[in-house]
């Protein structure tokens, strides 16, 4: 059994999105500890991409920092295997396909598997794709998340069928980032998935409040939060840490 279903064993999951090395890889560690101790059952580290297409202004920026400050995909892992010392909730990467890529996909795989790293989140790498990075996943047991979008219609059953760790369904069109509302029929798009997988499924894209959090995981497994958690890593910098904590904290009270 996946790593990853022990996010999801104590209830609704709440899973936290951080960019590594933003504003550097110290706050990201205090972060990432906040976050776990305050409740996050699952963090997914952003690892970041000069062209992230997925992101929306507040993680765009995120990226360029970190980018900006010298960061490599080296440097995260070397990172990752000192936090795996005490953080123990689930952790998976969130990055493009071209990233693994470049990187050499069965080099940063195996490395995934060597550092704790439970599943990959890859935004730009269709469905009809995945074949690319599937066999090394199994080869080294790193779950390959789906994404189900609004616009995945007659696709969903299918990207439900193959599923594996947990189904990220993303809550609106476009790129990520806060919104004042979610209108998508996401009740349906969830229904739909439940008929073809037991997997859990959690949503993210534009929460940003208790409030949001709560609706969303009402309707589904759990709720995704990034660009929220982002936006006061912008604003206190390497202060951030204890306000992600608070804010973890009462977005894991809403959906309890």
């Amino acid at each position: 059994m996946s790593n990853i279903s022990k996010a999801f064993e104590h209830g609704k999951a709440f899973i936290a999105f951080i960019t590594c090395g933003d504003p550097d890889l110290e706050t990201t560690a205090a972060a990432v500890r906040a976050a776990a101790a305050n409740g996050a059952d699952l963090i997914e580290l952003g690892i970041p991409f000069s062209d992230p297409t997925a992101e929306g202004p507040v993680i765009q920026g995120a990226n360029l920092r970190a980018l900006k400050g010298g960061i490599t995909t080296d440097k995260i892992f070397a990172f990752v295997k000192e936090i795996r010392r005490d953080v123990k909730i689930p952790m998976v990467f969130m990055t493009y396909a071209n990233v693994v890529f470049s990187y050499g996909s069965e080099r940063f795989i195996s490395a995934c598997r060597e550092i704790g790293i439970d599943g990959l989140i890859l935004p730009d790498l269709p469905f009809e794709e995945k074949e690319e990075f599937l066999p090394l996943c199994h080869k080294y047991g790193v779950d390959l998340a789906s994404l189900i979008a609004p616009t995945s219609e007659n696709r969903i059953a299918m990207i439900a069928k193959e599923a594996e760790g947990f189904v990220y369904v993303v809550s609106s069109l476009g790129v990520t980032g806060m919104r004042d509302e979610i209108k998508t029929d996401l009740v349906s798009i969830v229904n739909v998935i439940r008929e073809y997988t037991d997997l859990p499924c959690a949503i993210g894209f534009g929460i940003s409040t208790p409030e949001q959090a709560k609706k969303m995981a009402d309707i589904s497994d759990g709720a995704i939060v990034g660009s929220a958690i982002i936006k006061l890593l912008e604003q206190y910098g390497r202060n951030a840490p204890e306000h992600i904590g608070r804010y973890v904290k009462s977005m894991k009270d809403a959906i309890r």
